[in-house]
């Protein structure tokens, strides 16, 4: 299937669905979630937080809830489509047009939306990188209270970015060399590369 560039695009594109893909984008449009297209599918958020989709497969079509989890779901009708990966998402699924119960979606999408102003959403965990101290740097550290408190007042990235510098020369000159020009910028509470970011 070609990229689709718009959410009539996108129905269309799945004409066994499009009357019931047309009916749950009417439904929705009665809120105040903008229309958008991401990922190739129809999107809708919420002060640019996603909050919902639709989309077509080849035997259902369904609405996406980015954070479906904290729906209460009284009705019983979310899946989560991938167990043990998704932790928010959760989809309601339908077979035909048939099976839209109107009141039911509105009151989900109307309760995701209350959510998203809520703010409840579950962030992905992202892998944070242990910084590494090279044994010269944490000597250095040790022998100087003033810089090893100002060393830790830095950012994870920031200290990263000086032990990444120490450890990368290869002779033990270059190290102290190194050791000597970094010492007065971590005392300030810079970056090594703060010069050369943008403000």
């Amino acid at each position: 299937m070609k990229k689709v560039t718009s959410v009539e695009a996108y129905i269309e594109a799945h004409s066994h669905f499009s009357d019931a893909l047309t009916v749950l984008r009417n439904i929705i449009n009665t809120t105040a979630l903008e229309e958008t297209l991401k990922w190739s599918m129809p999107t809708y958020c919420l002060n640019g937080k996603n909050v919902l989709g639709i989309g077509a497969f080849k035997n259902h079509f369904c609405i996406w809830f980015h954070q479906g989890v904290f729906l209460k779901d009284t009705k019983q009708l979310l899946h989560n489509a991938q167990e043990e990966k998704t932790k928010a998402m959760r989809q309601m699924r339908f077979k035909t047009k048939d099976d839209i119960i109107k009141t039911d979606v509105l009151a989900y999408v109307k309760e995701a939306i209350e959510n998203q102003r809520l703010g409840k959403e579950i962030k992905p965990k992202r892998n944070i990188k242990p910084v590494i101290l090279p044994v010269e740097l944490k000597e250095v550290l040790n022998q100087n209270v003033d810089l090893k408190t100002a060393f830790e007042t830095l950012s994870l990235s920031k200290q990263r970015e000086y032990s990444e510098h120490i450890a990368s020369a290869k002779r033990e000159t270059t190290k102290q060399t190194r050791l000597e020009k970094i010492i007065p910028l971590i005392l300030k509470g810079v970056g090594l590369h703060d010069k050369y970011r943008s403000c």
